[in-house]
């Protein structure tokens, strides 16, 4: 088993059930709790995407907080930035193809990611959002109408995956791939160092006498 990678000074809580954000903190071997918060996700009325992720990831936080005032809370939401518009998840598959053929005719668009930690007994409450442009492909009709077909776009924002089968309709993205995914990483990583709710492994590295 690979040894962890830092060590933790107060008690993480991950305010989502995302396997992925799940995934990647257990990569790190942080120990954290998983416990989903339960808000209203609907955006307000002429919300930016930007201001809409930096919001949902700090109630999601905030949510859990209350409860667990004695933990850092990690709060985020991801959303595609479309020239400005939320693209949210479809609602069926008709819609799912809409969206495919949108980003395609758009050619770039942004990944969205609020990132919140809120430790209300430390008073850290910090909310920040980072951006990555994608770079779709130029696949035609038949090729979207198969992956719709698959099920995979379902359920997700944007009705692709990049970590998964839908990776193969990006050209490339310029930013963090993290990000994409949903969460970002260096950014959070960066937090809780300097927030010293975590720190490295320390390994005696000399060899034995």
């Amino acid at each position: 088993m690979q040894p962890p990678l830092f060590q933790t000074s107060k008690k993480i809580i991950l305010a989502s059930a995302s396997p992925r954000r799940i995934n990647f903190l257990k990569g790190l071997g942080l120990p954290f709790q998983t416990i989903p918060a339960d808000i209203d996700e609907t955006a307000k009325d002429s919300e930016l995407p930007e201001s809409f992720v930096r919001r949902l990831a700090r109630e999601k936080a905030l949510a859990v907080a209350k409860h667990h005032p004695d933990a850092v809370l990690i709060g985020a939401d991801t959303v595609i930035d479309c020239h400005g518009q939320i693209l949210g998840k479809p609602a069926d598959r008709e819609q799912a193809l809409a969206m495919l053929q949108r980003l395609r005719q758009m050619q770039t668009h942004q990944v969205i990611t609020g990132l919140a930690l809120v430790a209300l007994n430390d008073g850290i409450d910090i909310c920040q959002a980072s951006a990555t442009t994608v770079h779709y492909g130029d696949l035609p009709d038949p090729v979207l109408q198969a992956y719709v077909a698959s099920g995979e776009p379902m359920g997700k924002a944007g009705a692709y995956a990049i970590q998964e089968n839908g990776g193969f309709l990006v050209k490339k993205i310029s930013g963090s791939s993290t990000n994409v995914i949903g969460l970002p990483m260096y950014e959070l990583i960066t937090l809780l160092l300097d927030l010293e709710v975590i720190s490295p492994c320390s390994r005696n590295t000399s060899p034995p006498p």
